[in-house]
């Protein structure tokens, strides 16, 4: 374990949202917005789909993430909506190697919430964290070469095309998934 990562900050602060670390008991509040966005996340994050059949097995993913995040293989935080304290999103920094300075970042906002700026307010917290607690030097992010928005959302923020994965993995419709790489560097 690296000592300078037991005092990162868990909660980030935006203008809309909290993004903070999950904490025991958030599950039954991530289960409605699974659920809520179900369609998406089928299409887009198939390995979460496969956790999350039934608010127990929610719960049990939140306290995976917050186990990963206490043994610092992986930081997950939810995202909040400042006013109404309900879950709209979660941002992951995962397939972190320590030895390399590097991990990959995963996102989610509920689709209510497109197109207002929130996840560019908040992927900009997140970026400033990996790069100044974290002290990783580079973050990559892979999105489906047919996700414009989040194509946008990734230069928005600060993120280079870096190169292509032609069919990465298989939607549950069978169709392959074509995937582009984005990378930022400190």
């Amino acid at each position: 374990m690296l000592q300078h990562l037991l005092t990162v900050e868990t909660a980030l602060i935006t203008s809309r949202t909290v993004v903070r670390r999950f904490r025991e008991n958030d599950g039954q509040n991530y289960f409605k917005l699974f659920q809520d966005n179900l369609d998406q996340l089928e299409s887009r994050f198939p390995p979460i789909v496969d956790n999350i059949p039934n608010q127990d097995d929610v719960e049990f993913f939140v306290r995976q993430k917050l186990a990963s995040w206490l043994t610092q293989s992986e930081y997950c935080l939810g995202v909040w909506d400042k006013d109404s304290a309900v879950p709209i999103g979660l941002v992951r920094i995962s397939n972190i190697n320590w030895a390399l300075s590097k991990g990959e970042l995963f996102f989610f906002l509920d689709k209510s919430r497109y197109k207002k700026g929130i996840m560019t307010e908040v992927l900009q917290k997140v970026v400033h964290f990996a790069f100044y607690q974290l002290q990783l030097n580079k973050l990559t992010l892979r999105t489906e070469s047919d996700n414009f928005a989040a194509q946008r959302l990734a230069r928005k923020v600060g993120f280079l095309r870096e190169g292509d994965l032609r069919s990465e993995y298989r939607r549950a419709s069978g169709e392959w998934v074509d995937l582009m790489i984005f990378g930022l560097i400190k």
